[in-house]
């Protein structure tokens, strides 16, 4: 039998999640979504109607659809300062949760929610959806491989101009909370290392639209001396970077570069005579599995492997917390001008 699942949020960033259930074949196997939930039922209705859910009960309160429902699965779309009550009336009716990020609103409420999981026995992840593409698996597997040594460090540039209005425009901190957090959680991922600390500058260039933080710079150390650092701003007019940031990876004896696209160069050290020795191109080489690179539907067929039994989801919450951290500790830093310790936080 399908595992019964209710949605609750169905605002805009719902319908990739309806979409990804109901257009990946062997999710629409596994998952029935059987209610839909919204502080507007009239958005509820629509969401199911827009997807063919007509069956899906639609409520205003998770408890009661839960009372009504014998949900499996929560799947939590709502803003950030309700994501705590909804995760933890989920795990504790016995759902399995898989939520939107950040996986919290602040990291005690996150570290709150790890140990709710872990007492309710509940499976509970968050959707990091874009270590799921080609080019993040690439970088890894291509790091796993060795053919460019030991990774020492990371470099990301992100840099665009999008006029979004709405709630972005108002929000502070706004490029750290809102899109940061991506690139921190691949980069956490390429590297398979952990975040120890972060030294972060934070301003909102002459010219911004936003009205707080739309431009960080910040250094990461991360575990086994790698260095990461981040680059970023929202409101760089000219010629962008692309939406998955630009990457240079050095190793010990060599670099990969991703321009966040298409466009990969694996480079090893040359044997030229002189002051500096050239290099060699190399194969970005290294296996990845289709299945892990569908973005939000890899989240969720991760998810429910998890659910059936298959051990911890990759982006488990007591994994992404650390992805959390990353961002939380970026803002302490740049709030009090000093390095953070990220490990102690947690």
């Amino acid at each position: 039998m399908p595992f019964k699942a209710v949605l609750c949020g169905c605002g805009a960033m719902a319908k990739g999640w309806v979409r990804a259930v109901t257009e990946t074949p062997d999710l629409a196997d596994k998952i029935n979504i059987v209610g839909m939930v919204d502080l507007n039922p009239a958005a509820a209705q629509a969401l199911a109607e827009e997807f063919g859910l007509r069956d899906a009960v639609v409520a205003t309160s998770l408890s009661d659809i839960l009372n009504t429902v014998q949900a499996d699965l929560v799947f939590d779309v709502v803003i950030p300062v309700a994501r705590f009550d909804v995760v933890s009336t989920a795990l504790r009716a016995g759902c399995h949760v898989l939520s939107e990020k950040p996986m919290a609103n602040t990291l005690d409420e996150a570290k709150a929610l790890v140990s709710l999981a872990s007492e309710t026995g509940r499976v509970h992840a968050v959707v990091q959806n874009r270590r799921f593409i080609e080019g993040i698996r690439r970088m890894r597997a291509f790091i796993d491989s060795g053919a460019i040594g030991d990774l020492t460090a990371v470099h990301c540039d992100f840099f665009l101009a999008p006029h979004f209005g709405g709630f972005r425009d108002e929000m502070q901190h706004v490029l750290l909370l809102d899109m940061a957090i991506h690139t921190f959680d691949a980069a956490r991922f390429v590297a398979n290392r952990q975040p120890l600390s972060v030294y972060c500058v934070e301003r909102n260039p002459r010219g911004s639209w936003y009205a707080h933080g739309a431009s960080a710079n910040a250094i990461f150390e991360f575990s086994d001396d790698v260095v990461f650092t981040y680059r970023g701003s929202w409101c760089a007019e000219g010629r962008r970077t692309s939406w998955e940031s630009q990457w240079r990876l050095v190793g010990s004896k060599g670099m990969l570069t991703w321009d966040g696209e298409e466009a990969f160069e694996a480079t090893v050290a040359g044997d030229e005579p002189g002051l500096l020795r050239g290099f060699s191109t190399v194969n970005v080489s290294g296996d990845i599995f289709p299945g892990e690179t569908h973005g939000h539907a890899s989240v969720l067929q991760s998810f429910i492997a998890a659910v059936e039994g298959g051990g911890a989801p990759e982006t488990v919450g007591s994994d992404n917390i650390n992805s959390l951290a990353m961002v939380f500790a970026a803002i302490e830093s740049a709030q009090s001008g000093k390095r953070i310790d990220i490990s102690a936080s947690l």
